[in-house]
């Protein structure tokens, strides 16, 4: 195994980190903050670790296969965390490491859970570092190193890097080049991330906070810079937000077909339509069933698009409190945590490509049972499914469910109630944010205690890195030189 090139990587995400941390400690600088310091010497701790890395073991061989792409992707996000937990840290407005380690790890992940009960105290630095955090995990950091930085030597075995990276069972190339794929993608975001925030203003949401709002629904985060979320935004704000969620939980490809005029593959994608008719019939039977409680009907089928959205983009903002919904709204609302976006997309959860192939392999083998000399295909998109992939998913399965248990199972030693521990394991594992009961959308995670917050920690990373890197890394063989 190639160890340099893996430490050589990791310092120079970790490089990109430090200057990443700029953007903060400006804000921090224009509004006289004294975080301002924090962010100084955490960035002189990211720089003195980087040049370290970086200079001392520096590869002559700079080929990258994939037991490297996996631990590359493991250690760059575990040194993200640990070294952008310290803003927060040294600040003091987040007195414990690992309160601020959560709060860190829960950012660059994507899940929005909070141990902050009031994050309205938070200074404008520290608040847009947080919301900030959201942007650069969604899409990915190593994704936008290879966007950024001229690789050297190993382009060709880039694609390992995004393959463990991106989330989704397949990840692919829109062009022959990695790097060019990485820009494609992050222009791509960034334009409808400003695309995003131009709305917001003209809804009258300010700059800064319409910054922030785009951040963490592009990145489908969900951190909120309000006690009440975005419940106490207008109408027309909380649109915009659920249209972008939605937006955000589409695979990026599809947005590069239809900017190169093609346009067929796109209306013939299959998880496309599943995702939006899984919105569609949820958002109705939301509305429906929660139509009592609002006086106006379009008032109800607001709040239902919007946490419908909110929950299967496991971006996790809040218009109201969904834990005081009937049974069934509630219902809805757990699956939905389950199914998650599209592949390719910013969003977690298990994936809409995934639930298809599961039960298109579950029909296929129910044919074979009443066929027993058939052949039966699973399609994708008109494509036959690989084998392999099948494969793959129940492993990916046994995996997610076993360690979503164990994770459970780790929680159930704190005074919580049932729904409360299971919630939250749910919701970490895909990324959601927040659960229901004591971690409902009025509710935070600053009650668990310090093991159980590096216990749900692990669920966060695991599930944005869909299991496979993390488990690789700690393994032995992975280490070993062949």
């Amino acid at each position: 195994m190639n160890r340099k090139m893996v430490f050589f990587t990791t310092g120079q995400i970790i490089l990109l980190e430090a200057a990443l941390l700029l953007f903060p400690l400006l804000v921090s600088a224009v509004y006289g903050e004294a975080c301002v310091t924090a962010f100084a010497f955490t960035i002189f701790l990211c720089l003195v670790t980087g040049l370290c890395l970086t200079v001392f073991l520096r590869p002559k061989n700079r080929v990258i296969y994939a037991k490297e792409g996996f631990l590359i992707v493991t250690l760059s996000w575990l040194g993200l965390s640990l070294l952008g937990a310290l803003p927060f840290y040294f600040s003091g407005e987040i007195p414990s490491y690992i309160d601020a380690f959560f709060e860190t790890v829960s950012g660059f992940t994507t899940t929005g859970a909070s141990i902050l009960s009031d994050v309205e105290v938070l200074s404008r630095g520290l608040l847009f570092w947080r919301s900030f955090t959201h942007w650069i995990g969604g899409m990915g950091v190593l994704v936008l190193m290879m966007a950024i930085v001229p690789s050297s030597g190993s382009s060709g075995r880039s694609i390992h890097i995004m393959r463990a990276e991106m989330p989704g069972p397949v990840v692919g190339k829109l062009v022959p080049r990695v790097r060019e794929t990485a820009k494609i993608l992050y222009i791509i975001y960034i334009v409808m991330t400003a695309v995003m925030v131009g709305l917001l203003c003209l809804g009258g949401m300010p700059l800064f906070e319409s910054l922030l709002h785009a951040f963490a629904t592009t990145g489908t985060g969900g951190f909120g810079i309000k006690a009440d979320s975005i419940a106490g935004y207008s109408p027309y704000l909380q649109w915009v937000i659920t249209v972008f969620m939605l937006l955000c939980g589409v695979n990026f490809n599809l947005y590069y077909l239809l900017l190169i005029r093609s346009f067929r593959p796109v209306l013939r994608s299959s998880e496309l339509w599943c995702y939006l008719g899984i919105i569609a019939v949820s958002t109705v039977l939301l509305t429906l069933d929660i139509r009592p409680l609002y006086d106006t009907l379009s008032a109800s089928l607001r709040h239902a698009a919007f946490q419908v959205t909110s929950v299967i983009t496991t971006t996790g903002y809040a218009t109201t409190d969904y834990g005081l919904w009937p049974s069934l709204s509630k219902g809805v609302l757990f699956i939905l945590m389950f199914i998650g976006g599209c592949a390719g997309s910013t969003a977690g959860g298990l994936k809409v490509s995934r639930i298809m192939l599961m039960f298109g392999n579950a029909r296929r083998d129910l044919s074979r049972m009443l066929h027993p000399r058939s052949v039966g295909v699973v399609h994708i998109d008109g494509k036959k499914a690989e084998p392999s992939a099948i494969d793959s998913l129940a492993t990916y399965l046994t995996l997610y469910f076993s360690m979503m248990l164990a994770v459970f199972l780790l929680l159930c030693l704190e005074p919580f109630d049932f729904e409360t521990n299971f919630s939250a394991a749910v919701s970490c594992f895909n990324n959601v944010g927040p659960g229901f009961a004591a971690v409902g959308p009025a509710s935070s995670y600053a009650a668990y205690s310090g093991f159980s917050k590096l216990v749900l920690c692990a669920a966060m990373l695991l599930g944005r890195l869909e299991i496979i890197p993390l488990v690789l890394a700690v393994s032995p063989s992975t280490w070993t030189k062949k």
